[in-house]
């Protein structure tokens, strides 16, 4: 119960990576609030655990959250800012509304969550703030153009609140690989042979297989630990070793 009597806030936290993190937080006694555009699913009932519809890519839904989440608990310590969506497209594929709707909820929603819950997090003392990009920040593929440049854009990000309300607050960022989400599994559903696809990212992960949501959860939940109290600004891969080899996981003969 190391987190007990204090407050997580969890973007997008209704399905995949954030409801893995929320759960995580939860089971270690921290007070979870869930910001996502759903109803909650999780099925938990207690005073601990609060699910807010938010689009967090509004400012004046975030807004409404922050000053909800501060009147129900009088505290916040992390911010997990994990809302994400992915469309595909080249550049010239990508229609401007399209680009919009990427950068708002995967870019602009962080930096609304941060600018809202920050000055939360300062009133309860100190804490942490953690970025979910993805390993994309890193290595790319074809028609990805807006998520990527996304996600690269949160290392920035990173870096800059790191820096400007060091030393009580820490901000990471934790880079996921192929991770079995509802957004993976639609993205494999929209191939003619979705098990092909599936084993060709297990093949390109050395460590033999995709990631599970929890396998993120649980470095989200470190990272926010006093252990990893001498980390901040920086990236965090949890990505199977992806990226790692030169044409995926091919032995060179």
């Amino acid at each position: 119960m190391e987190f007990q009597n204090k407050t997580v806030v969890v973007t997008g936290g209704g399905k995949g990576i954030g409801a893995a993190c929320a759960k995580v937080f939860f089971d270690a006694g921290a007070n979870v609030v869930v910001l996502d555009k759903d109803d909650d699913t999780s099925g938990i009932t207690d005073p601990r655990w609060l699910v807010l519809q938010c689009d967090v890519a509004v400012e004046a839904q975030v807004i409404e959250a922050a000053e909800k989440v501060w009147q129900h608990y009088n505290n916040v310590h992390y911010l997990v800012n994990n809302a994400g969506i992915q469309r595909y497209g080249t550049v010239v594929d990508t229609t401007a509304d399209e680009w919009d709707k990427v950068m708002n909820v995967n870019l602009k929603s962080y930096f609304l969550c941060s600018k809202y819950f920050i000055p939360l997090i300062q009133k309860s003392g100190s804490g942490v703030v953690i970025n979910v990009a993805s390993v994309q920040a890193f290595v790319s593929q074809k028609n990805v153009a807006t998520y990527t440049t996304a996600k690269t854009a949160i290392l920035g990000l990173t870096r800059s609140i790191a820096i400007d309300f060091a030393p009580n607050i820490r901000c990471v960022a934790v880079c996921p690989g192929t991770i079995d989400t509802p957004m993976v599994r639609t993205s494999f559903s929209l191939s003619p042979d979705p098990d092909a696809v599936l084993q060709e990212c297990i093949d390109m992960h050395p460590i033999g297989r995709i990631g599970t949501p929890e396998d993120v959860a649980e470095v989200v939940k470190f990272m926010c630990d006093d252990k990893a109290g001498f980390i901040t600004g920086q990236y965090i891969r949890v990505d199977g070793g992806l990226g790692i080899t030169i044409n995926g996981s091919k032995k060179a003969d």
